[in-house]
């Protein structure tokens, strides 16, 4: 009788740390992504400006609060998402109404050019003025080289709503003398900054949604140790090719292994 007494209470004790030791785990867990996502490079830049609140929950992330734009709540769900022990984000950011504006108007291209060309390491989104009327977009301010104009105008053209571009950069003599495609890849390679994976992945997954060649594309992005791997389907090789150079230029990539495969 006293052994049976004596093996249900220690099986009652084990049961109890079972049940202690769970939600303890689970709440670590909550704290550490709650915290993780804000010490983040996307939060730390390009949404530090932002109104976001994250609260986690078993590993299910609630973001509330607002946002400048669309492209700033793409960007908060896809980083967290990437972040260890999140098993989904919901996403119920909202645009600031006075900062939001009406989709396909000029504000609103204005505002995905500028975006696109933050996400790239090689052009300069902060340097870039960036001007448009019904789908014509004008570029003025000065670029490094004739690269750098040049790869400004492609990226630009690619991006969705689009329709023509006039490039009008300034290049120094000094420069378009010095500087090529060569020069300039080893000099933007020197600097690469080191980024954390989520915030990669989270940069290059919105990186091709603007991009027109690349937005319909089933692409998976996983990130390690600044590494990018691509998977998922292309309709053309061209489409796949474009994929990884759009990856390949993102701030924080440090080499794309490109395993998409061609339908």
């Amino acid at each position: 009788m006293k052994k049976s007494m004596y093996g249900l209470a220690v099986l009652a004790a084990v049961a109890s740390m079972v049940f202690i030791t769970v939600p303890l785990f689970a709440t670590e867990t909550d704290d550490r992504i709650e915290s993780s996502a804000k010490t983040t490079y996307v939060f730390r830049t390009h949404l530090k400006d932002d109104n976001i609140d994250i609260k986690s929950k078993d590993g299910v992330v609630t973001l509330t609060g607002t946002v400048l734009d669309a492209s700033h709540k793409t960007l908060a769900e896809e980083t967290v998402a990437g972040l260890p022990g999140v098993k989904g984000v919901d996403n119920q950011l909202e645009e600031k109404g006075e900062n939001s504006p009406a989709e396909k108007s000029d504000a609103w291209l204005i505002t995905k050019v500028k975006t696109t060309l933050l996400f790239h390491r090689n052009v300069s989104g902060i340097g870039t003025e960036v001007l448009a009327d019904n789908g014509t977009v004008t570029l003025r301010g000065e670029a490094s080289s004739i690269a750098q104009k040049d790869l400004t105008t492609e990226y630009v053209m690619d991006v969705d709503g689009v329709e023509t571009v006039n490039n009008e950069m300034t290049v120094s003599d000094a420069a378009a003398e010095k500087t090529d495609d060569k020069t300039m890849a080893k000099k933007t390679d020197a600097v690469i900054e080191a980024i954390d994976d989520a915030s990669i992945t989270a940069l290059v997954k919105t990186s091709l949604l603007y991009h027109r060649s690349t937005s319909g594309l089933n692409t998976k992005v996983e990130t390690k140790d600044g590494v990018v791997t691509l998977t998922g389907i292309a309709k053309t090789e061209a489409a796949k090719d474009l994929a990884g150079k759009y990856a390949n230029d993102v701030n924080g990539v440090t080499s794309v292994n490109n395993n998409m495969t061609v339908e």
